[in-house]
């Protein structure tokens, strides 16, 4: 866990693309096609990495149980959850 908060800044492009510092992409792991995860918070917009790093510290987190579909049914099932969901939207 990280204990004090860093600031720099950034700029945005007419595509809205910022180029994270090059401290904080050390810092956070982050290398060429890195995904990340965008939230909105009350403070502002939030980017998590999604690393290699991030992944091992989550590794094991998500125990399924006996029984439990294949993670990749599991996936397909709620892709198509939100399909359906998506066109009943756009009716």
């Amino acid at each position: 866990m990280r204990s004090a908060a860093k600031s720099d800044s950034v700029w945005f492009t007419t595509k809205g693309q910022v180029v994270i510092p090059l401290k904080f992409r050390r810092e956070f792991h982050i290398e060429d096609g890195t995904k990340a995860i965008i939230q909105t918070t009350p403070e502002g917009i939030l980017l998590k990495p999604v690393t290699a790093v991030t992944i091992r510290r989550l590794k094991g987190i998500l125990k399924r149980k006996p029984g439990d579909k294949p993670f990749a049914e599991q996936w397909a099932d709620h892709k198509r959850e939100e399909r359906e969901l998506e066109e009943r939207r756009g009716r």
